[in-house]
């Protein structure tokens, strides 16, 4: 089956409440396609709740959620899911009663998982295991596989390395930035070496409190017009 087309991907003004506390105060994020966005913020920026947002699992209580020029913001997730949007989140990314070849072959109805032990050698030895018993950073080699297998237009990714080797997580990097598909990461920081598909531009929105404080390319985070070095945000 054939690659669906990359679709572009948007917050406009969105909210997010949970409870008394506003987690998203008027975010407006546009992900292009194909093309490599990047999330970035500490614990408690919103990067997460923004990622979580596009993708359906939390609701937005103002603004809306736009899918290749529709509003989607009242679809859920599953139905998302089924129109081609992939979801890694950071945690419980990966079916943990499940053998990892079982998890791999959810991802590829056809049973090739051959592109998926290409990107990620280290799971072969690990087939017959069950994927709850894998360490974290194999795990994230698992939930990432299932994402290149199903060739989704639209891959959703928070913190991919987490728990992983300097190596894999470059070539995290790489294979993601690679991806002909609309493409959104989040990080607390931005990764070292990530590059856009074909040599685009990966760019970048950093989150603070619940705003987004900048936007633009990834490359010119740390470095203002000036050519000096670009403050480092302020705690909280």
């Amino acid at each position: 089956m054939s690659p669906a087309r990359p679709s572009s991907l948007e917050l406009r003004a969105a909210r997010v409440r949970y409870g008394p506390l506003e987690a998203l105060h008027g975010v407006s994020i546009a992900a292009p396609a194909p093309g490599l966005t990047v999330l970035l913020g500490r614990n408690g920026s919103g990067r997460t709740t923004a990622l979580r947002a596009l993708a359906g699992t939390v609701p937005l209580s103002g603004g809306a959620v736009v899918w290749d020029g529709t509003d989607v913001t009242r679809l859920a997730a599953y139905e998302r899911a089924r129109r081609g949007l992939c979801f890694v989140p950071d945690r419980q990314a990966v079916f943990g009663s499940l053998t990892v070849r079982e998890n791999l072959d959810l991802a590829h109805a056809g049973g090739d998982v051959a592109p998926a032990l290409a990107a990620y050698p280290e799971l072969r030895p690990l087939l017959a295991r069950r994927a709850g018993t894998l360490s974290g950073g194999e795990q994230r080699m698992l939930a990432l596989s299932r994402a290149l297998l199903s060739r989704a237009p639209v891959v959703l990714a928070d913190e991919p390395t987490q728990g992983m080797s300097p190596a894999v997580a470059s070539r995290t990097y790489e294979l993601l930035g690679d991806l002909d598909a609309c493409v959104v990461v989040a990080e607390q920081r931005p990764p070292p070496g990530l590059r856009g598909r074909a040599g685009l531009a990966a760019l970048a929105y950093e989150l603070r409190r619940g705003e987004v404080v900048f936007r633009g390319e990834l490359a010119e985070l740390g470095r203002p017009p000036d050519g000096g070095v670009r403050p480092s945000p302020a705690p909280g």
